[in-house]
């Protein structure tokens, strides 16, 4: 009895520690290659600590080797935006203005009833209310409510530049330009790997945060008429 209670606590302090290297992330919100790891550790877990028969090594071995994977993956997710795509997957807009959208939902496997029990969990208990609603790549449904006189035009906010990688199909989007964008960055004295976030309203309003320097917010038309 002594020798599993002592496996436990060895097996424990170095999940603890492993979970902890891994970010704050891994104890919140998972993203799909997140959580098949933190599957595959809790078994590697459980088979040294409850057999007593398997070195402890056999478990703490795997799961290490899983952390470098885990690290290495994620590394890669954040310097490259088509490894992100391929291993994260992309937000996808399930309800729009017009409506639900049909095949949206069916190429994320939902149902109706899933999207209308998210959009409840999220406060609005009528389609009427919302005005987007966006799958998560972590599963979660992102709303965003109607605002009383709000006009019919789209003020969905697209990420144009995030984390100095420029998201092309986002400007397209937008109905603007990579050399507006360019441009509006010149501007500022910025240039594309200076720039952790910015995103801009189609017809709204934009908001840039410089990986340096404080936010500022401006018309989207600046973009439209560089």
């Amino acid at each position: 009895m002594l020798t599993v209670f002592t496996r436990a606590i060895i097996i424990y302090v170095f999940l603890l520690i492993a979970m902890r290297l891994m970010g704050k992330k891994q104890l919140g919100e998972l993203q799909p290659f997140e959580f098949a790891i933190t599957l595959i550790v809790a078994e590697l877990a459980c088979i040294p600590m409850s057999d007593t028969q398997v070195p402890v090594l056999y478990g703490l071995v795997p799961i290490f080797t899983l952390f470098i994977i885990e690290f290495i993956v994620t590394k890669a997710v954040k310097h490259s935006l088509r490894i992100r795509n391929l291993v994260n997957g992309k937000p996808v807009i399930v309800m729009n203005p017009q409506g639900i959208d049909y095949k949206a939902i069916s190429s994320l496997d939902m149902t109706v009833s899933d999207l209308m029990e998210a959009l409840r969990g999220g406060g609005c208990f009528s389609p009427a209310e919302v005005q987007y609603a966006i799958a998560e790549t972590n599963g979660d449904i992102s709303i965003v409510k109607k605002e009383s006189g709000q006009s019919a035009r789209e003020k969905l906010p697209y990420t144009l530049i995030c984390e100095g990688k420029t998201m092309s199909n986002n400007i397209k989007k937008a109905d603007m330009s990579e050399e507006k964008v360019l441009a509006l960055l010149k501007r500022k004295s910025l240039r594309t790997k200076d720039v952790l976030l910015l995103t801009a309203e189609n017809g709204g309003d934009y908001f840039l945060q410089p990986i340096k320097s404080a936010c500022e917010t401006g018309s989207a038309k600046e973009l439209e008429n560089e």
